[in-house]
């Protein structure tokens, strides 16, 4: 993986950052990363069949039944990816005294939790 990666927010809006402040040798290739991508793959190819429902017109509730399956996979990525970055970055930022990735952190859990 790079050390460099976009947020994906909706809006569209480039909100890319850099992660080297503090630790030049810090690297996102995390032990779960696979796990993580792996799901965001069944995630991607989930939500494209939910989106096939919707263009044959098929059942409203079970359209939305299918949909919030997706947003739990979503979701059950995030807190793998959560729990990896928790267990590595976070525990060098606080060997490092990196104050900015702890504050990173937190931002970014309340646009996840959102």
């Amino acid at each position: 993986m790079q050390d460099h990666h976009s947020t994906g927010h909706t809006d569209y809006t480039d909100h890319s950052h850099n992660h080297s402040t503090g630790h030049t040798d810090h690297s996102h290739n995390h032990p779960n990363a696979k796990a993580v991508s792996d799901r965001l793959a069944r995630a991607i190819g989930h939500l494209e069949s939910v989106k096939r429902m919707v263009d044959r017109g098929e059942d409203c509730s079970q359209v939305l039944i299918q949909l919030a399956a997706v947003r739990s996979a979503i979701n059950n990525a995030g807190k793998v990816l959560l729990s990896d970055h928790i267990n590595h970055c976070i525990v060098e930022a606080v060997e490092h005294k990196d104050y900015q990735k702890i504050q990173e952190l937190n931002e970014a859990i309340q646009k996840f939790v959102k």
